[in-house]
């Protein structure tokens, strides 16, 4: 299958290990408060386990495999949709179009730092909160340059792509693993977003009490999307999921 995040003419970055440690230094030198980071997600059907993850969960990672069944699912989903042009202070939530190879972990921790509670504690005059206000009033195509272009964003991951407990794929190698988030917007909705799709897709209405990790958020999102991998009778459920969340002392 070939490389499905962008153009081979493209940018390309050395891609990101799916680790709350790497993803965590990233936003934090980005200019997300050491308040907040990344934890792994070990069942998302196990009690226990969801027990040990920090709430409320601001946002989800999930990586998979890219199968002929999700691109199939995810042509057929996108096909009667139009292409998203939203822009401005009013957007129910951040969007960004990928258009660098490689880059879907660091367009998956853009979208879980964009969006919601997390937004509002971005440090001001940071990297991160000039980035974030200049793309805000940008419709897609011109955010994408916007990120593009940004060396900020380029020495800060490439900083974190050498902090993986494996060793990491050259900047050019096609690789077959693809970030999505599931974020709580503005406006109290599940979003998946990913920056290979047409835009943002809106999953559900989440209560004021409700987290990415909720049962209904779970349903909706993470299980939902493994749902349609198993289906497409591959079996190839390799995933990993972090959470974005408080961290306590």
């Amino acid at each position: 299958m070939e490389n499905p995040d962008a153009p081979n003419t493209s940018k390309a970055f050395v891609p990101l290990e799916n680790n709350p440690e790497v993803m965590s230094h990233l936003v934090h030198q980005l200019g997300l408060p050491e308040t907040f980071g990344f934890t792994d997600v070990f069942s998302i059907d196990e009690p226990d386990l969801l027990a040990f993850v920090p709430r409320p969960a601001n946002a989800l990672l999930l990586v998979f495999p890219v199968s002929e069944a999700y691109e199939a699912s995810r042509i057929a989903e996108d096909g009667p949709l139009s292409e998203y042009n939203g822009s401005g202070p009013h957007e129910p939530v951040m969007w960004f179009k990928q258009t660098i190879r490689n880059a879907c972990g660091l367009i998956g921790l853009l979208h879980a730092v964009s969006n919601g509670e997390v937004r509002s504690n971005v440090i001001p005059g940071s990297d991160l909160d000039n980035l974030l206000r200049e793309a805000e009033k940008l419709k897609p195509v011109e955010r994408a340059d916007l990120l593009y272009e940004s060396k900020a964003l380029e020495s800060a991951h490439a900083d974190a792509a050498k902090l993986g407990d494996t060793a990491a794929p050259q900047a050019e190698d096609n690789v077959d693993l693809h970030f999505v988030a599931f974020v709580k917007g503005k406006d109290g909705r599940l979003w998946e977003l990913d920056g290979r799709r047409k835009g943002p897709l809106e999953r559900t209405r989440l209560a004021d009490d409700e987290d990415v990790l909720s049962e209904k958020a779970l349903e909706l999102g993470p299980r939902r999307f493994l749902k349609k991998e198993a289906e497409g009778g591959k079996g190839d459920l390799r995933f990993s999921l972090v959470s974005l969340g408080p961290v306590f002392d």
